[in-house]
């Protein structure tokens, strides 16, 4: 019997894929990205529930799927180094025809084919287009984010990108033409997400007596990152 290690779930998220979602935070991550809002999730943790559990969780709330392909997206920390605990889970819902999202950095265990075959959608989160900077932020090789999009790629899964925009890092338009170039590496993208850096998460830091990064980085105002996904659309899609 295959448990994974969860860190809490939504059960009407709306922001983490297409229509009315079951979010599942999953535990455990490799990244330490200086602007992450879940330090809580960077340890894997117990095991606390078996694939059954999830599934009759999520199949619960079918009904609220109806509308604009709702569903489950597996997000975290990060979901890929639960590979085969999502794909016991997948498993059991693929047989009531449940949308299956994974929200994913792209580093986990570098098993991702099987995986990826139960998947409908990938939101993606770039973090950087450049391999020193993608350290910098993350203190992890951007090799292994790459490994995985050439998995992606294969795959032939949709795909919705997401970039956070942090002033002083990425809301630049010198960063936007580099994202644009390393994009066109990506198949079957069908959207594209800016998100504007925020210090919701602050508070988790002091709470569990971890040092702060980004402790000087102003709040990225939402007009100038809507302002920059703007310039973006008129310039490339």
């Amino acid at each position: 019997m295959i448990k994974g290690s969860v860190s809490k779930i939504e059960t009407m998220g709306m922001l983490d894929g297409p229509g009315i979602r079951t979010v599942i935070f999953l535990n455990g991550c490799k990244l330490r990205c200086k602007y992450c809002h879940n330090p809580e999730m960077f340890k894997m943790g117990s095991c606390n529930y078996t694939a059954e559990e999830i599934a009759k969780m999520i199949i619960n709330n079918k009904p609220y799927y109806k509308l604009n392909n709702g569903g489950v997206t597996f997000s975290g920390g990060e979901p890929l180094l639960q590979s085969e605990f999502i794909i016991e889970v997948c498993k059991i819902l693929k047989k009531h025809n449940i949308h299956v999202t994974i929200d994913t950095s792209g580093v986990g265990n570098g098993d991702y084919a099987e995986l990826l075959s139960y998947v409908d959608l990938v939101l993606l989160d770039v973090k950087h287009t450049d391999k020193n900077e993608y350290f910098n932020l993350t203190g992890h090789d951007m090799a292994d984010s790459l490994k995985f999009i050439d998995e992606l790629n294969k795959s032939g899964k949709n795909v919705w990108i997401r970039q956070v925009i942090v002033p002083g890092i990425t809301d630049n338009f010198e960063y936007l033409d580099s994202l644009y170039k390393f994009l066109k590496n990506i198949k079957n993208i069908e959207k594209i997400e800016f998100l504007p850096y925020h210090t919701l998460g602050v508070e988790k830091y002091r709470k569990l007596n971890i040092p702060y990064p980004f402790e000087k980085v102003p709040t990225m105002d939402k007009n100038e990152c809507d302002e920059l996904y703007n310039y973006y659309k008129r310039k490339y899609m």
